[in-house]
């Protein structure tokens, strides 16, 4: 017969269109290639192989010829002349419980084998749209109970994504490893392992959900969970962030405050970079640098600010002469 559509779904030959349906959807969970990033051609060949077994089992007319005549005679679309006892079948096909089906196929009859698109198929049974942060199918899976279709998943694992301001300002590649149950053709558990590439863009902010849809544990009879990293700031031994601003605490001594000082810094992507301050500084003063704060993650090439707050140091004492020679300076100020 070639290929054996009903060991694709995992089905016996008596199945109904219910059985059918629950063996696609069960399949095509674990096969679609935009849950298979890792072995994508393999698993576009799956699905596709499985969307054709569906296709085929689920249409009355193909499926007759399939269990008549066999694939070849299917796809070629030429039904060879039967045993005498097909020569009486009924003319109305119909997929029965019993094996197989009935009438509608005249010997030597052309038939043109038509193929229904896999993805066509998919989004007419699970409704998929593309969604999450890394544009992926969010909307997976539809359980079928007592004849009504409820939404079911697993629980979202969520996971925390600790990165650094230099992580942030440059934006990286993570990769991580995650642990899974998941559900094989027949509906049981196993433990599985993947890595996920995870692209941090310029400008994230703490709290930024990364979702991989159908990434998390499956059960029998549910659509698996997602996994969701959230982004996670370590601090910073110089800068902390304000939204789009980057923010640092400088201290200089009051003389320093009134004649000028030059800051050397070394930014997030290591320049370095020199500041003059020119005005006299007073408590609560505060510089900003337009330009030199985090990337703007929804305004390409544009940065927020770096704002510099003074601490000035007063000293803890003076001595007569020195109290003396400040008034001689700054008395008339």
């Amino acid at each position: 017969m070639g290929v054996d559509y009903y060991n694709i779904l995992k089905v016996n030959r008596n199945a109904n269109e219910e059985d059918l349906k629950k063996a696609y959807k069960r399949l095509a969970m674990r096969w679609h290639p935009d849950k298979n990033q890792t072995n994508k051609k393999e698993a576009e060949a799956k699905f596709k192989q499985i969307s054709e077994a569906y296709d085929v089992l689920t249409d009355p007319q193909k499926r007759q010829i399939y269990d008549l005549y066999g694939e070849e005679a299917l796809k070629s679309g030429q039904v060879p002349s039967p045993p005498s006892a097909f020569h009486n079948s009924s003319t109305t096909g119909s997929v029965g419980s019993g094996g197989g089906t009935s009438g509608g196929v005249h010997p030597n009859s052309s038939f043109r084998f038509n193929p229904r698109n896999a993805e066509d198929i998919y989004e007419e049974l699970f409704g998929g749209s593309d969604a999450g942060g890394n544009g992926r199918r969010d909307n997976f899976f539809r359980n079928d109970v007592g004849g009504n279709q409820t939404s079911r998943k697993q629980s979202v694992m969520e996971n925390k994504l600790p990165c650094s301001l230099e992580d942030l300002y440059l934006g990286t590649t993570k990769k991580m490893r995650i642990s899974r149950n998941v559900a094989d053709a027949m509906g049981k558990l196993r433990p599985e392992e993947e890595i996920l590439t995870i692209d941090i863009k310029p400008g994230w902010k703490k709290g930024t959900k990364i979702t991989f849809p159908g990434k998390g544990n499956h059960e029998a009879g549910t659509g698996p969970g997602d996994v969701v990293f959230v982004i996670d700031e370590k601090p910073h031994g110089v800068y902390r962030r304000d939204g789009n601003d980057l923010v640092m605490n400088q201290r200089i001594s009051l003389l320093e405050a009134l004649t000028g000082k030059t800051l050397n810094l070394v930014t997030l992507d290591k320049r370095n970079f020199a500041i003059t301050v020119t005005d006299i500084v007073k408590p609560g003063y505060e510089m900003e640098i337009p330009g030199e704060g985090m990337p703007i993650s929804k305004e390409p090439g544009k940065k927020g600010k770096l704002r510099i707050k003074f601490d000035v140091k007063f000293p803890s004492r003076l001595t007569a002469e020195q109290k003396s020679g400040l008034i001689n300076v700054l008395g008339d100020s």
